[in-house]
């Protein structure tokens, strides 16, 4: 389920008013995924977000507050939430769908989902870099990447947008296990509605086989 919120979340950082030309009609589910989503992001002071960054999290937060809906969607669309074409089409279908049905506070919140980010100075105190072997590829919802120092304890990196050369961890991954890898991340302290609570992670911004 969080896979799709990952999969919508970088259709919608890439989104282009030009894109949403196709012919798309929704279900009844994705209707009602999309008017939550429209009505959660139109009650936000959009005026604050300032940057791509704070706008990913801004729309990331409206799905996950409807996450019980992902499921349903992915069943009227006769999907399996493991296959990944399938899920950033639906991705896409959203976006366009937001779109077209004139959801104002969508719109000027994908203006700043479409440009190029800013990286503020607190990003840069919370960067780090980490390397070890890499060990697996978990999907716990999102994908994360576990590696391990010298044969020490394991060490998590979640992989929540896209970053350079991230497709080719898309596939059939069994060929990196076992082999050094160097991974970049940020820091950042996410709200789990699950969990009712505040949770540190350790978000992917790139990762180099070496």
């Amino acid at each position: 389920m969080k896979k799709l919120l990952l999969l919508v979340t970088i259709i919608i950082c890439s989104l282009s008013y030009k894109s949403f030309a196709q012919a798309h009609v929704p279900g009844p589910v994705e209707k009602r995924m999309t008017d939550s989503i429209c009505s959660c992001v139109s009650k936000m002071d959009l005026s604050k977000i300032t940057n791509k960054d704070e706008a990913t999290k801004a729309y990331t937060a409206c799905i996950l507050k409807h996450a019980d809906i992902l499921a349903d969607l992915a069943a009227e669309r006769n999907v399996e939430l493991s296959d990944t074409k399938a899920m950033t089409l639906i991705g896409e279908d959203i976006a366009f769908t937001l779109l077209k049905q004139d959801c104002k506070g969508f719109k000027e919140l994908a203006m700043q989902l479409g440009g190029s980010g800013t990286t503020s100075s607190s990003d840069e105190d919370r960067s780090g870099t980490a390397s070890g072997n890499l060990k697996r590829i978990e999907n716990k919802g999102f994908n994360y990447f576990v590696i391990t120092e010298n044969g020490n304890n394991e060490k998590s990196f979640i992989w929540l947008k896209q970053f350079p050369e991230s497709e080719r961890f898309m596939g059939d991954v069994a060929k990196y296990i076992g082999k050094k890898i160097t991974i970049k991340y940020i820091e950042q302290e996410v709200y789990l509605p699950q969990a009712k609570g505040y949770y540190k992670i350790k978000e992917i911004t790139s990762v180099s086989v070496l």
